[in-house]
């Protein structure tokens, strides 16, 4: 996919999207200087290059009783693309793991997993990492406060 020229009127709606997706064309338009309609006609190019990915609710773990937040790194047992590809498609496929990356170092993925409780984070490890003979190796961290938790980016 190839990244449309973005102009500072661009990053400005940006800017207000990543804050708040529900903020009106209008309001929006007030900010950076365009009207409604110019903003809407923006908006609507920058989904369809792709540049907005996707628009969503951003939920209170603690409000949903989901009180525990893990960070675990994994060392796969080899590094071939049906272990790697399987791997992603496992954590794709489950709820709790609210972001994976692979990484390069000792570790080949980072997962931030989120759970009630230990002993949900336990059943999620039994069918994650003890359960697959892919994995070598895991270490977990468990987050002690949310500092910073956000997917907005830098735009200036």
């Amino acid at each position: 996919m190839r990244t449309p020229d973005l102009d500072q009127l661009d990053l400005a709606i940006l800017s207000c999207l990543q804050n708040d997706a529900r903020t009106i064309a209008e309001v929006i338009g007030s900010k950076v200087g365009l009207s409604a309609a110019a903003v809407q006609r923006r908006i609507k190019r920058l989904r369809e290059a792709g540049v907005i990915e996707k628009e969503i609710a951003v939920l209170s773990p603690a409000a949903l009783g989901l009180d525990m937040t893990f960070v675990v790194m994994v060392e796969m047992e080899r590094e071939s693309m049906a272990v790697l590809d399987g791997f992603r498609a496992q954590v794709l496929a489950d709820d709790c793991v609210q972001q994976c990356y692979y990484v390069t170092g000792t570790a080949d993925f980072v997962l931030v997993v989120t759970c009630p409780d230990m002993a949900a984070f336990e059943t999620f490890a039994r069918r994650t990492f003890f359960d697959n003979p892919n994995v070598r190796h895991f270490t977990t961290s468990v987050a002690m406060d949310r500092v910073k938790v956000g997917l907005t980016l830098p735009l200036s």
